[in-house]
């Protein structure tokens, strides 16, 4: 489409030329800011009428921001419902996580005195039955959930799962701790094989008197391996009169074992030693009638009957007055 524009006769005409994408952008650049004033006169014409309470336009913005309010209000009570939902699934798995940590501390024998500091201030009012029990004081109190109660609970659920923390570090303390005791506890017979003489009263192989014999033996042919009955540090590797080569064995707590009569030797003072490691081979060194390990226990100096100890691998223990002839110790 063309337009033809002449102001005189001899003047020459102006020509403007029109193409379907111009018309197009002429009349978009037209209608665009149209539209926006009448958008502009319909907000301030619909707010006008709505403050001026207008009985057709007032109810029909109050019927709209309504309907959009209660959009708002659904929206957010569907999110807090599937919050509410995850906060109880944790909630629960805390539950069931200190349930758990209570037998684990039962059977590692802790006392309930000893959650005491980790107990949350106050709970010493609190009901008996764990350490976190404002959790599940807080399962049968459910509240009516509102953003600022979510919150909080999620607050509290994130301060017991940190005392949970605190709680499964002391178990796991108290567990080492019994596991070292057990380790450094002379619980393993030093030699594989039955015993000949056991702790007590017997008749002396070097005299026809009573004396009392302050350990086990051990008969076994020369060169059998002796193991530690339990880990602990060498005290002494050397030779006594009646003893012959022997070693004994620091185990803490005042606990030493003592092992006689060796071959060899093959530690030295000062070294450690793990349960059950070679330590020595039988022999019948110093006085002994025969080859065998005489095995001690002494506690805070005195003698204990090792049988005691080695029962808890259910060593068999002959009876004191038994003797091997040929294989016995003076001690």
């Amino acid at each position: 489409m063309q337009i033809l524009i002449t102001t005189s006769v001899f003047a020459r005409p102006r020509v403007i030329q029109f193409t379907p994408w111009s018309v197009l952008l002429a009349a978009v650049l037209l209608i665009l800011p149209v539209m926006m004033l009448s958008a502009m006169a319909y907000h301030s014409l619909l707010m006008h009428a709505t403050r001026a309470n207008w009985p057709i336009v007032s109810d029909a913005a109050r019927f709209l921001q309504q309907h959009e309010s209660d959009r708002r209000e659904r929206f957010m009570r569907e999110n807090l419902d599937a919050m509410a939902v995850k906060v109880g699934d944790l909630q629960a798995r805390l539950m069931r996580l200190e349930s758990v940590s209570e037998r684990v501390a039962a059977a590692a024998g802790m006392k309930p005195e000893e959650f005491k500091a980790v107990e949350p201030a106050g709970a010493a009012s609190q009901p008996a039955g764990g350490p976190l029990s404002p959790l599940r004081e807080a399962v049968s109190t459910a509240p009516a959930w509102t953003v600022d109660s979510l919150r909080n609970h999620m607050d509290t659920l994130q301060h017991h799962g940190e005392q949970q923390a605190d709680v499964l570090t002391l178990i796991e303390s108290r567990l080492f701790e019994k596991r070292l005791d057990a380790l450094m506890v002379p619980s393993m017979a030093p030699v594989a094989g039955p015993i000949g003489s056991g702790f007590g009263f017997r008749i002396d192989p070097f005299g026809a008197h009573r004396a009392l014999h302050t350990g086990l033996d051990f008969p076994a042919p020369p060169g059998t391996p002796i193991m530690a009955a339990a880990g602990g540090v060498v005290l002494s590797a050397e030779f006594h009169p009646q003893y012959g080569q022997m070693i004994e064995l620091d185990h803490g707590n005042n606990l030493v074992t003592r092992y006689a009569h060796a071959s060899r030797m093959l530690v030295k003072p000062g070294d450690l030693v793990k349960p059950g490691q070679k330590i020595a081979e039988v022999g019948s060194t110093g006085r002994s009638t025969g080859p065998h390990l005489h095995f001690e226990v002494l506690l805070d100096g005195v003698h204990q009957n090792p049988a005691r100890f080695l029962k808890l691998n259910q060593t068999p223990v002959a009876s004191a007055q038994t003797r091997t002839p040929g294989q016995t110790s003076v001690q």
